[in-house]
């Protein structure tokens, strides 16, 4: 055998083993959840794996999925754009669930029609869409908002999400606040019953079914969006603005208070040049790790990618088309993860 050969083999050996023992041996960590971030943790857990060697396993299932998943402690980590309720909270009384949020993103109201022009859209008009009550393109209620474009006499197709998503939950959350109807009718939620409309699996899904229908709208995270090339409008917030989602009114959004376990909802911002329909999305996990024979190692790693996200992770979030945290958020995701504990002792000090 190549003398050469042989002496890269060693080499590359005792790196990998220098690897493991400053990773205590862990190689991996899992997470599940929310699809709506997904384009932002696929680049950040490559970029982490070529930095420390740890691949971090995310499957974008959904938020739904991702809060069972993690009921189910068949997780390291959950992740998810509706904020765990105290219901579900309830759940694991033993041991507290606590979040963290990652990023800002905006839900877009997005559509296939000739010509895809940007349009502007109120909240009435939106809840008319959705409850089925606006049925064509041609609409005299459409039309006067967008005196510009010629639209068509086409029939309106509603596209929405299929599984338990958080998407649908920041979006029907805004519904809920701008239209009592509404809120009566159909209500907030990870998963709804849809007055009308075709179901989609996931952001992807949704935006796959918008693509391949004429007259088509719905509604996805603006990353998915831009990746499918498809429009989206602008929307009335309550100040009477037409506001576009970009990163600027996705960030103005965020101007509210935080609470200390950061659940708070930002749509229908009170921000005069924020955009309406945005959010944050979560990180869940377990306060106490030492739970179903997880090692001080795996706990260890996994506090130090929390932690990372919330400081380096951030760099890359606005080429991505998500808005970074802002300095307050960021001290109190601080507190949240240095309070996590392994036999009832803080992992960072």
């Amino acid at each position: 055998m190549n003398k050469k050969f042989i002496v890269n083999l060693m080499l590359g050996a005792l790196m990998l083993t220098g690897l493991l023992q400053a990773t205590g041996g862990v190689k991996d960590l899992t997470g599940a959840g929310a699809t709506f971030p997904y384009p932002l943790y696929a680049r950040w857990f490559d970029i982490y794996h070529n930095e420390t060697g740890i691949q971090v396993n995310y499957q974008a299932i959904g938020s739904g999925g991702g809060i069972r998943q993690l009921l189910n402690k068949t997780v390291d980590f959950g992740g998810t754009d509706a904020f765990m309720n105290d219901r579900e909270l309830a759940k694991s009384p033993e041991n507290p669930i606590l979040h963290f949020p990652t990023c800002l993103g905006a839900v877009v109201i997005t559509y296939n029609i000739p010509g895809n022009p940007e349009l502007k859209l109120t909240p009435k008009v939106i809840s008319g869409i959705f409850l089925g009550k606006i049925t064509r393109w041609n609409d005299p209620k459409l039309v006067q908002l967008n005196p510009e474009v010629k639209l068509p006499s086409q029939k309106i197709v509603v596209v929405h999400r299929s599984d338990g998503s958080g998407t649908t939950f920041v979006f029907s959350d805004y519904l809920s606040k701008v239209s009592k109807e509404w809120a009566q009718r159909v209500g907030k939620g990870k998963s709804l019953r849809w007055p009308v409309g075709l179901g989609g699996k996931g952001n992807p899904g949704v935006a796959g079914l918008i693509k391949q229908i004429r007259g088509s709208i719905g509604y996805v995270e603006l990353a998915f969006a831009e990746k499918n090339n498809l429009p989206y409008a602008s929307i009335k917030n309550k100040h009477g603005k037409f506001i576009k989602p970009t990163l600027k009114s996705i960030s103005l959004a965020a101007k509210v208070n935080i609470p200390p376990d950061t659940r708070v909802s930002i749509t229908d911002t009170e921000a005069p040049e924020g955009y309406p329909i945005a959010s944050f999305t979560w990180i869940i996990f377990y306060r106490e790790q030492n739970y179903g024979k997880r090692s001080y190692e795996r706990a260890k790693e996994l506090i130090n990618l929390f932690w990372w996200m919330i400081h380096q992770g951030q760099q890359y979030n606005e080429n991505l088309l998500y808005g970074k945290l802002p300095a307050p958020v960021i001290k109190t995701a601080e507190k949240i993860i240095k309070s996590v504990t392994y036999n009832g002792k803080p992992i960072l000090r």
